[in-house]
């Protein structure tokens, strides 16, 4: 038979197993219990939540406190979902769905439940990009096939008319092929997103990769701009493809570098980070994966606008004169393919753009190739 102290024992594994933010409050409004991820988000220990009272810890006036007085008043649960609770204490952009329960046992105590905005946003955000991605899977195979074979005739005869017509008409021909060109080489790019094949992934050191990407950029597209490192040495390996992560991080630095123009001051910020509590529940499937490697590409520059922030890695959208609006996109569907999360963050001071992966472990070995017998 279970005892009441082993009961208690299994209540507290439980709710520290629950990757959500739980507390109890008593009828005076002090916090009677708080689990693991209570004290992350209060970023407070248990001991020091149980000396104060609820309004210690949140803004002035929350909704949190009047939905704790309905549920005392109607004994019975009640949600309440995008509340924001931004504080210096909690941190800027804290948008969170609410949970408050009465507890009958305890007459006046509530329980209230958490959920980050931010985790569920993000992965609504990346299931709307990989649903992009896979409509640009169809439109480029038809592309391809229904745009490219004209497109060769058109050339060919423009070049054809270039030997028969006069100095004056040539300028057209030249103008014919060279827009055809450019039509093709549009095609090419979207038919990157019909390669449906698995990713042959194996554990790959992610400052080799951006330490591959900072050596390309500086010859090239990022020759006078500042690249600087803020980069956590003791990282575990990524499971993904070097090459395609080469790829993206040449997309995010290069459109670091065309956002900052010629400006003097321009920096391109590359960071490496080890999040462990970042975990994430994949839509059709209870398994919750681990996502605690952060890579970060931030520049300093005037910042994405606004409008266009929640759809910048739809494909076709861009700021750019003479954008495909097709990098971002591509970025998103390399990523994704690699179970992991990219976000973007903007305000006029700045632009970051975060990507979240699974690092590679031991499990992973059956499928992994060596880095190194690859070279």
């Amino acid at each position: 038979m279970t005892t009441m102290a082993t009961a208690g024992n299994a209540a507290q594994i439980v709710l520290n197993t629950i990757h959500r933010p739980v507390i109890m409050v008593g009828p005076d409004d002090f916090i009677t219990y708080a689990n693991a991820d209570a004290e992350d988000f209060f970023r407070t220990s248990a001991a020091t939540l149980a000396r104060d009272t609820l309004a210690r810890f949140v803004p002035f006036g929350s909704p949190i406190l009047t939905l704790v007085e309905q549920v005392r008043e109607r004994l019975s649960p009640v949600n309440e979902y995008r509340v924001d609770i931004s504080s210096p204490r909690l941190g800027i952009e804290k948008i969170v769905d609410i949970y408050v329960a009465p507890v009958p046992e305890l007459p006046g105590s509530v329980v209230i439940m958490l959920q980050e905005r931010s985790v569920a946003d993000k992965i609504d955000r990346q299931m709307t990009h990989r649903g992009a991605a896979r409509s640009v899977t169809g439109l480029a195979a038809m592309l391809a096939h229904e745009i490219k074979n004209p497109l060769s005739g058109i050339r060919g005869a423009a070049q054809l008319l270039e030997t028969a017509v006069s100095d004056e008409d040539r300028a057209l021909t030249r103008l014919i092929t060279d827009e055809t060109d450019r039509i093709v080489s549009l095609v090419d790019r979207m038919e990157v997103f019909s390669d449906e094949r698995p990713i042959d992934r194996y554990p790959v050191n992610i400052h080799v990769v951006l330490d591959r990407v900072k050596e390309i950029s500086r010859r090239g597209f990022a020759s006078k701009i500042s690249i600087l490192e803020d980069y956590d040495p003791s990282l575990p390996p990524v499971f993904a493809n070097r090459d395609q992560l080469i790829q993206v991080f040449l997309n995010l630095v290069k459109n670091a570098a065309e956002s900052l123009g010629n400006d003097p001051s321009g920096e391109i910020t590359l960071s490496t980070a080890f999040r462990p509590g970042m975990r994430v529940s994949v839509p059709g499937s209870q398994a919750r994966i681990s996502l605690p490697l952060e890579f970060c590409v931030h520049d300093n520059g005037p910042g994405v606008p606004e409008d266009i922030l929640p759809i910048l890695f739809d494909p076709f959208i861009t700021t750019k004169q003479n954008g495909s609006g097709l990098g971002l996109a591509l970025v998103a569907k390399i990523i994704g393919e690699h179970g992991g999360i990219v976000e973007c963050e903007s305000t006029p001071r700045g632009t970051t753009f975060r990507v979240l992966m699974p690092a590679w472990k031991e499990g992973d070995e059956a499928h992994a190739i060596s880095e190194g017998n690859r070279a």
